[in-house]
């Protein structure tokens, strides 16, 4: 059976990549991005390029999406994506008003509530479990905040929006390490249900250990090693940095230095605080991947390859996200990059599909057991009336 889907904010694709991979039917996908069309035409797939706000605004009853999927409301099983809120990123400084309901949210959030497919899988940064609509003045005490101030807030919005929509909601921040992803990669996922159906959310398949192997982390090493020497396209450091990389072991950052090789290192970023992980990042083979960025070669977020003095290549990137060898990621390396590192790794992708299926194909089980009962039940009657009929 298939299950039709309509993707949102697509991307790449990694997302509907997976979610295929579970044995939903990727119908239409949509992005803004001119790059991420090239990337599914050179695929093969059908995608809408256009700004989903003006789209709306020409069309409210959303059959632009529904002629392109070729698809009546009823038939859409699910509607997906990840409508950018680059606002909550734990990354930035996120000083400006993080309010969903100026944001594309609400695009994604109407699309919902015209089409009313039986599913919706909303995905977003960790950063919009505690972000505010509003940043308190510094000093402000906590219990003098308003609602808007108060962590969770943006949050609250898009929870009670799907919820007045009608949709029944789980949602949590899921790491793609525990579904055999080989990287640290927290996601927001929100699963909705127009059925009031009883979902769930994707159930943890990997571990940091476990007696059976094929079911422990996944690593860098067992997913690029062999592209070692023939990387493809790929970017470059300075030769200062690299000067700097070259003392710095597989799996270390700019601790790993000397101290006054740390401090000519790290310039004014030296003093500052935070935890400054990402300078000077050697990656470890044996260990999955941090977080994939847009740009490898910025010096607070370098992603350096384990044992070479290099970023890591395109194709490297798409290895960790699980992109398939052959799929094809249309631009300039800049280009390549960002859609990748942008992208929903497909093994999470997977789990999430096989939810929903697991939701759906539950609910089938139960209809047809119901629908058994009643056939028994009403043979039962029928003999119970007829002449010759044995009574239990």
């Amino acid at each position: 059976m298939k299950y039709p889907v309509i993707s949102l904010f697509s991307g790449a694709m990694g997302l509907d990549l997976g979610l295929e991979a579970a044995g939903l039917d990727i119908k239409i996908a949509q992005d803004v991005d001119p790059w991420c069309e090239k990337t599914a035409i050179a695929n093969g797939k059908k995608y809408l390029l256009g700004d989903i706000k003006k789209l709306i605004e020409k069309d409210p009853s959303c059959s632009f999406l529904l002629d392109k999927a070729k698809l009546n409301p009823e038939e859409v099983f699910a509607v997906v994506g990840g409508p950018p809120c680059q606002s909550f990123s734990t990354a930035g400084k996120r000083e400006s008003i993080n309010d969903p309901r100026g944001s594309l949210f609400m695009e994604f959030a109407h699309v919902i509530k015209t089409i009313r497919p039986r599913f919706f899988v909303m995905e977003n940064v960790k950063g919009l479990v505690s972000a505010s609509i509003t940043k308190p003045e510094k000093g402000k005490k906590k219990e003098d905040y308003t609602d808007d101030e108060k962590p969770g807030s943006a949050l609250k919005v898009i929870l009670d929006t799907f919820r007045d929509i009608g949709y029944k909601l789980e949602y949590q921040v899921i790491d793609a390490v525990y579904f055999g992803v080989p990287q640290f990669r927290e996601r927001l996922i929100i699963i909705g249900s127009r059925d009031n159906e009883d979902i769930f959310l994707p159930i943890p398949t990997h571990f940091s250990k476990h007696q059976n192997p094929d079911y422990r982390w996944k690593t860098i090493g067992q997913s690029i090693q062999d592209l070692e020497d023939s990387p493809g396209i790929c970017g470059s450091f300075s030769s200062e940095r690299i000067e700097y990389l070259k003392h710095v072991p597989m799996g270390g950052t700019w601790r790993s230095l000397p101290l006054e090789m740390q401090k000519s290192a790290m310039g004014g970023a030296f003093d500052s605080g935070g935890g400054k992980t990402g300078f000077y990042r050697r990656l470890d083979y044996n260990q999955p991947a941090p977080t994939l960025v847009t740009t490898p070669t910025q010096k607070a977020t370098l992603l350096c390859h384990p044992t070479k003095h290099r970023p890591l290549s395109v194709r490297e990137y798409a290895r960790i996200q699980q992109f398939p060898d052959e799929w094809k990621i249309a631009g300039k390396a800049e280009d390549i990059y960002r859609q990748i590192g942008n992208a929903v790794p497909l093994g999470l992708g997977k789990a999430i599909g096989q939810v929903l299926i697991s939701v759906a194909s539950q609910d089938a089980q139960i209809i047809t057991k119901r629908s058994r009962g009643t056939s028994v039940h009403k043979t039962l009657e029928q003999m119970a009336t007829s002449k010759n009929a044995i009574v239990f």
